[in-house]
């Protein structure tokens, strides 16, 4: 018979030396506010230098409660009888630099900002049923993968809310609905962790173990969570591995020393103001693999798309400056760790570097991610398809380029948050060309996106042709729908995603020279490329028209091919084409195919 483990002694089996290692990954049992099986609450923080630590709170009239060290450990405790889930606390950290208020590194949660004390969370009141989902869950290395990649709040606007916001619980059966309706199969929110300014996104963050109260309470987002997996919709969300926000009452110089950030400005403070993590102590190591552990162990998340890994791989993300040894061995065993603990929960790497192996497994020399962020093929594609039609034939090979190291890596294909902001236009309005012509050539653009080899992202709004770039403070401009042209579009991206979903050969062995063929990559006066994408039960045509004109009779060979059979095409009437929709086979003579593409146009087609 297994004997019931007491909170308490949970928590104090804790590996102190594995800490000291680098190798724990559980700080979050050991440090935070904990309640106990007996009613009261154990307080316990790291601050190796300070001269003594304090906690304050609701439950002691907010005085200060001394906190004892253990010997030299750094490591302080206190254990209260009367403190309760709910009510907030702060420690008061004494140093030579005298005292200054923080909140808990390991808090569970946080006041909404500009105040910042830590609130004490049962972590237990929540009970998941997800356990179908997880049981069944993979590394989707040959399944679909299509995210719906969003800010949680700006996606809808709460008009009952004074900030704007929809809570977890209230917005999760609408948003399911939605990613649902519209093809996708996973939804990745913007960073969740508790930080203080609402321009950061969530990349700059004070609890890196704090849901954010913007959105309601722990509990919540495991329902949205929850509810998310039992509807077969897969969960990820942005991790901040690399550095976080100055505040005052956050990491910054918690123990009077800079116990988590480089203690040099040079390399302390990274291109947004912030601080850099000091990877090479090993605590510091702990309280991140730990934080990494805590979303995927404790919330159920799918996955983690880790920010800003050229920073990590580069002092400062200038490969000029050399590799930051002890950041990239971090991150080796960081990654190591969690494919240890979560065998399917998959890691993705924000990476913009041609530094090797990101998607290689450690054990075989690699950082250990199941996918990178393709930003070459992002940047080279937005580009060519910003130009007239006759720049696009001299640029011909920028759409070619791509599958040249394509099979270096495990890709995504990413259209982020970060191609909509700060004067760069949306997706739509990348595009060259006046109102209806943005749209013909974005519809022709997706296609392409969709049929090339890697999983796919989509940040909210591109699928309504948004005009307007994102703001974290207005909903998006769902009004649109109500134009023709964009209702248009987004039942075209529906029934594009809807395709990548019922046909394998889109997805399957994306990572294999078996599952992609270029029929034509060097009609550079045309401006005409066609590819197979190849299955074990299927192939798939292409053919992508990104001239300014119609090409009539453009003849390709297929080999061992009867005919063609369309199933899609984005000049279609029913998209807001001229083209009107039609299934008509078109038959070989001896493997050879002649057919007509306009202008702007891709089509895709069963290859029987």
């Amino acid at each position: 018979m297994t004997k019931k483990i007491s909170a308490i002694e949970k928590i104090e089996d804790f590996n102190m030396q594995g800490m000291y290692d680098g190798k724990a990954f559980n700080c979050y049992e050991f440090f935070g506010a904990h309640l106990l099986d007996d009613g009261r609450c154990l307080f316990r923080t790291y601050a190796p230098n300070a001269q003594r630590v304090t906690v304050t709170g609701d439950f002691n009239g907010w005085q200060e409660s001394e906190m004892v060290r253990y010997y030299n450990s750094g490591v302080f405790t206190f254990i209260d009888e009367h403190a309760q889930a709910g009510q907030k606390y702060e420690y008061i950290v004494y140093s030579a630099a005298g005292a200054v208020r923080h909140c808990d590194p390991y808090g569970f949660s946080m006041e909404l900002r500009p105040n910042h004390l830590s609130i004490i969370v049962d972590m237990n009141s929540y009970q998941f049923g997800d356990s179908e989902w997880l049981a069944s869950r993979t590394l989707n290395y040959d399944k679909p993968l299509n995210i719906y990649e969003m800010h949680l709040g700006s996606w809808h606007t709460n008009p009952d809310d004074p900030n704007g916001w929809y809570t977890y619980s209230q917005i999760a059966d609408r948003l399911i609905e939605y990613v649902k309706a519209h093809g996708y199969t996973h939804i990745e929110f913007l960073p969740l962790a508790e930080h203080p300014f609402d321009g950061s996104w969530g990349y700059q963050n004070t609890g890196f173990f704090s849901p954010t109260s913007r959105y309601g309470t722990p509990a919540e987002l495991m329902e949205l969570v929850d509810k998310c997996h039992q509807n077969g919709i897969g969960v990820i969300m942005d991790f901040v591995p690399v550095h976080f926000a100055l505040d005052e009452y956050g990491l910054k110089n918690f123990d009077g020393s800079a116990l988590y950030e480089y203690p040099h400005q040079d390399v302390g403070r990274s291109e947004w103001g912030s601080c850099n993590f000091m990877h090479s102590r090993r605590e510091v190591a702990c309280f991140l693999q730990s934080a990494a552990e805590f979303w995927l162990k404790v919330y159920h998340f799918d996955g983690l798309r880790m920010d800003a890994i050229s920073r990590a791989i580069y002092w400062q993300g200038d490969p000029k400056r050399g590799v930051n040894g002890s950041t990239v061995e971090f991150i080796k065993n960081m990654n190591k760790g969690l494919r240890s603990h979560f065998p399917t929960a998959m890691l993705i790497a924000e990476d913009s570097t041609s530094f090797p192996n990101i998607t290689k497994p450690v054990d075989m020399g690699g950082l250990g991610f199941d996918y990178k962020w393709d930003l070459g093929w992002m940047n080279d594609t937005l580009d060519y398809f910003s130009q007239t039609p006759e720049r696009r034939s001299e640029m011909y090979h920028r759409l070619t380029f791509s599958m040249m190291y394509h099979y270096n890596e495990r890709y995504l294909l990413p259209l982020s948050h970060d191609e909509v902001v700060h004067g760069k236009g949306t997706i739509v309005n990348k595009m060259y060309g006046e109102y209806e012509d943005k749209f013909r050539l974005a519809r022709a653009f997706y296609a392409y996106m969709y049929m090339h080899p890697g999983k796919k992202l989509n940040f909210m709004g591109n699928e309504i042709g948004q005009l307007r770039e994102w703001d974290e403070k207005r909903e998006q401009d769902w009004n649109l729908l109500t134009y023709p042209m964009h209702d248009s579009f987004s039942h075209f991206l529906t029934e594009l995603s809807r395709t990548y979903m019922e046909h394998p050969a889109m997805y399957e062995n994306e990572c294999e020279l078996s599952g992609f063929e270029w029929v034509d990559c060097h009609s550079e006066n045309d401006c005409i490329y066609s590819m197979l994408r190849i299955s074990a039960s299927e192939r798939l045509l292409a053919v992508f028209n990104f001239s300014g004109s119609d090409k009539l009779h453009y003849s390709l060979q297929i080999k061992e091919a009867e005919s063609l059979a369309p199933l899609l095409c984005s000049n279609w009437q029913c998209f807001g084409g001229n083209i009107e929709k039609n299934d008509h086979l078109i038959n070989s003579i001896n493997d050879c195919f002649t057919l007509d593409v306009p202008a702007e146009t891709a089509v895709i087609f069963y290859v029987k």
